[in-house]
């Protein structure tokens, strides 16, 4: 991530953000949901269409009438029809959905040195709100997975972790409560990320669970989960001077039938136990570049 000049936050418009969004020749997922009639249409349009005066027209007329107006948060392959994760063209987003706690858990994101500053944070509700950040080179399976991560750290909506989500678009009416709340959406930085950026990981040993989540006291006192256990391995093989490289190979494979995405954990893993132990070993020079150990550990990945 390079650093970023110093970012005056703006509020944007529907069409402002649809474009800050993606590229006008970007086929974007446009859903307009009336949850009284049951009745929900989806347009899938290029951006500069659906940022121009007849479409915007016309999800006026859909809120008016009853309708939460959404917007897909990746794009659509050319000449797709529905927003199926076959269909995403890339990964473009990052996000979360913050519907209980909302700002305590948004000054967490804000002030959290594990992940970059939110492109653009919606405000959905009172004290509900949607976080995004825009990012590239990141696959799909990498990107779900920093997503159900985000979301386990920062109490985000567990079901919003698909790379397929739509999140509301700004200037219409929230229809989901009684009062009506009209969507607002903030720019609070122009940074395009990378999965380097963000240094959670799915079931760290780190990762600290947000308040009333009862999955965050599952295990008993004294016994370790598997992860903890990847976790200190990891720092075991650091110490040694195993390479990196084969340390995260050996926890992949002995994941492989757990996670989703064992090479990624796996990293992260590895990224975060060598944080750790250059935090407490004397010497600050460590880099776990020393020859690799032959010996392999018993019932260890």
């Amino acid at each position: 991530m390079t650093s970023e000049s110093p970012f005056s936050t703006k509020s944007l418009s529907a069409s402002e953000y649809v474009l800050a969004l993606f590229e006008p020749a970007d086929n974007v997922a446009i859903l307009a949901r009336n949850r009284m009639t049951g009745r929900t249409v989806q347009r899938i349009a290029p951006a500069e269409t659906v940022v121009g005066p007849q479409f915007q027209s016309w999800l006026r007329n859909e809120n008016a009438g009853g309708a939460d107006v959404f917007i897909g948060m990746n794009p659509i392959k050319e000449g797709a029809d529905t927003r199926t994760k076959g269909n995403i063209r890339e990964i473009r987003h990052l996000y979360l959905d913050l519907d209980t706690g909302g700002r305590d858990f948004l000054d967490a994101i804000r002030n959290s040195s594990e992940i970059p500053a939110p492109n653009f944070v919606l405000d959905t509700s009172p004290g509900k709100h949607q976080v995004v950040w825009k990012v590239e080179g990141i696959g799909r399976q990498e990107a779900e997975s920093m997503l159900r991560a985000m979301a386990n750290q920062f109490g985000g909506d567990s079901a919003a972790t698909d790379s397929t989500r739509v999140l509301r678009l700004p200037g219409f009416a929230n229809r989901k409560y009684g009062e009506e709340f009209i969507v607002e959406a903030h720019q609070e930085s122009s940074q395009v990320y990378h999965a380097r950026d963000f240094l959670l990981q799915d079931d760290s040993p780190d990762t600290a669970r947000h308040l009333g989540d009862e999955a965050g006291r599952r295990i008993p006192q004294g016994h370790r989960s598997q992860s903890e256990q990847d976790w200190a391995y990891a720092k075991r093989a650091l110490a040694r001077g195993d390479d990196p490289a084969i340390i995260i190979q050996r926890i992949a494979d002995f994941r492989a039938e757990e996670k989703p995405d064992p090479e990624y954990y796996a990293r992260h893993t590895v990224m975060k136990a060598e944080a750790s132990l250059r935090a407490t070993v004397a010497s600050p020079e460590f880099s776990g570049s020393v020859p690799i150990a032959t010996s392999e550990p018993s019932r260890e990945p």
